[in-house]
């Protein structure tokens, strides 16, 4: 989007001198200049370069992984739960008590290990996708500057209500960041 900032430039200026706004595009904005601003759907662009998708496909596996090993230890959990209810009518208090507890006992483990399983699969996903975000930016830097961009948003639909098609620079940057790779 561009717009010409004529009864907007005190406020600019005002701006800048808070050090909201880098002084040079501030300047330039300020001295009735255009202001550019683009779009980049970072989500996005990691998730549609190769890098992202390779890294997608890892996470994906150890997603996969974890699952497995989740879902038979519950299917074990189930089993004994029924094997009990069967037996139930046959078994003392004593023992009918100490088989509740130990499938409790295992209740909370299992829980215990889908929660460190859940955080090990967040902290996987940020490890491969933060030197992702920081090649992005170094890109999305470029592309804007090519372009004479002054500024670059973050495009999602709680940070960017309406901007046009022709400032995302989503596709670009995705393919910039294709080429540097190769």
């Amino acid at each position: 989007m561009t717009r010409k900032c004529g009864g907007l430039a005190w406020v600019v200026a005002l701006v800048m001198a808070c050090g909201v706004i880098p002084y040079p595009a501030g300047a330039a904005v300020a001295a009735g200049g255009d202001l550019k601003i683009a779009t980049v759907n970072m989500q996005e662009a990691i998730q549609s370069s190769e890098e992202g998708k390779r890294a997608r496909t890892e996470l994906e596996g150890a997603f996969n992984k974890k699952k497995a090993e989740l879902q038979k230890e519950e299917s074990e959990i189930k089993k004994l739960h029924e094997d009990l209810q069967k037996q139930s009518l046959v078994m003392n208090e004593a023992a009918l008590g100490k088989k509740q507890a130990e499938i409790q006992q295992r209740i909370m483990k299992f829980q215990e290990t889908t929660g460190r399983s859940q955080m090990e699969i967040q902290k996987k996903e940020q490890e491969l996708t933060a030197p992702i975000v920081d090649k992005l930016r170094k890109v999305i830097a470029q592309v804007a500057k090519d372009k004479g961009y002054n500024y670059v948003l973050e495009k999602s639909e709680n940070n960017v209500l309406y901007s046009p098609e022709q400032d995302d620079l989503t596709k670009q940057v995705v393919e910039a960041l294709n080429k540097a790779k190769k």
